[in-house]
């Protein structure tokens, strides 16, 4: 039975010709999988449960001393906590949809790599949601979310649309691995696979309407948010996908030929100028003369996110270079590359949370005190003249805890699950 993903396709600008080369290559991969699928593996489990641990410690010392522990006041009450949660949602999205799109579609795929793209999305999706979970300050009244749920809040929205998509995720890659056993039709998986692109475009649709349907906010009232946290999620989810098969080839858990990775590379390179573009439209809309958000626009630029808009914007067409120059698709440069998308696309994520509570939108707040923020003795000149928010060591911790738990869950997903083609399985795993 054929997979599309297993469909090899020639690309042009590609020299094919060392063959013996990647022979000997797939020859040492069998000992590869071996030691990987053993100590190495084990040893990466163990580091990420240890890590969980002391997450969950700090979030215990989090929660015994209130959220008053952390960066976060009345005037900036989202951090690092909400921005990863964005972060892992694009990585999620993005992950599924490369997965997913050439099932759905009926192309070629990457080399086989489906499986452990849509791996990669659930230990995203649960690190996202872990997320909001530490956010809470209160998490034993999660339920009263439920019991007292507003249906036409965003908010509500996205806690209904990312757990079904969790969901959808896992049962999707059982689909992927009933089909490759003979168990499935094609046309069901093809089914499955639009459903699952569908929930991934909408996942991220709905975390960016949390921002952009908010009228108080300059810097989240925009159209473009929507389809601009899409663009995003597929630069960092193909960057993700990318760096992670590059690495189980590296190690021999994957036999992928050259070519798919240069196909990722070029739709990463796309991904990231489709991200850049839609930027660059809603800049010049901004700071176009007479546009209200040109103090948005000079807060990026030359104010205090400064670091992180140029920090994007290097990264990014750093990005786009190494993807499209055929000479710099080394194996080392892609992953690079990717890394320098996927810090791209976070540091777009600190610039629209935190740059959302940095402008004031009140000529008065009432009464300053330290509940409101961190700054609250310098009045509001001084507390909108540099970052109203930063993380404090426990966040810090806490996030690390939430991060390792993402990995962890991957690396059982690779230690006990199928995740490789059918044909690559070994013994040995």
């Amino acid at each position: 039975m054929s997979d599309f993903s297993s469909q090899a396709v020639l690309d042009d600008d590609l020299d094919l010709g060392a063959a013996q080369s990647r022979k000997k290559t797939r020859e040492a991969a069998g000992t590869k999988a071996a030691a990987w699928g053993g100590r190495g593996l084990n040893a990466a489990i163990g580091v990420s449960a240890a890590l969980v641990v002391a997450g969950l410690a700090l979030w215990a010392v989090q929660l015994s001393g209130g959220m008053v522990q952390t960066g976060m006041r009345n005037l900036d009450s989202w951090g690092l906590y909400i921005t990863s949660f964005m972060f892992f949602v694009g990585l999620s999205a993005g992950g599924l949809i490369i997965s997913s799109v050439p099932k759905a579609f009926g192309i070629a795929g990457f080399g086989g790599i489906s499986k452990v793209a849509v791996m990669s999305s659930i230990a995203c999706t649960v690190a996202a949601i872990g997320m909001v979970v530490v956010d809470l300050g209160q998490p034993a009244r999660l339920w009263e979310l439920f019991a007292y749920s507003n249906l036409g809040s965003p908010l509500m929205w996205d806690i209904l649309v990312l757990g079904t998509y969790l969901v959808l995720s896992c049962f999707y890659l059982w689909a992927q691995v009933r089909a490759e056993a003979g168990r499935m039709s094609h046309t069901a998986l093809r089914v499955i696979s639009v459903v699952a692109l569908v929930t991934a475009v909408l996942v991220h649709s709905v975390t960016a309407w949390i921002f952009g349907l908010q009228q108080g906010r300059e810097m989240w009232h925009t159209a473009l948010l929507a389809p601009w946290f899409v663009s995003s999620a597929l630069v960092c989810g193909t960057a993700l996908v990318m760096a992670v098969a590059v690495a189980l080839r590296k190690v021999g858990y994957l036999k992928l030929d050259q070519s798919y990775l240069v196909k990722l590379a070029k739709l990463l390179g796309a991904f990231v100028m489709v991200d850049l573009y839609f930027f660059g439209c809603d800049l010049l809309t901004e700071a176009f003369p007479g546009g209200s958000g040109a103090e948005v626009v000079a807060m990026l630029v030359s104010g205090p996110l400064a670091p992180y808009f140029w920090t994007e914007i290097v990264a990014c067409a750093a990005c786009a270079v190494i993807c499209f120059v055929p000479a710099l698709r080394t194996n080392t440069l892609l992953v690079i590359g990717s890394l320098l998308a996927i810090a791209g696309i976070f540091c777009k994520r600190v610039q629209l949370l935190v740059g959302g509570f940095q402008i004031a939108n009140l000529d008065y707040a009432g009464p300053l005190t330290s509940m409101q923020h961190t700054a609250w003795d310098s009045g509001l000149s001084g507390i909108y003249g540099g970052m109203v928010y930063w993380p404090t060591p426990l966040e810090f911790g806490v996030t690390l805890g939430v991060v390792a738990l993402g990995f962890l869950i991957f690396f059982l997903g690779l230690k006990f699950l199928p995740l490789r083609p059918a044909e690559e399985a070994s013994p040995s795993k």
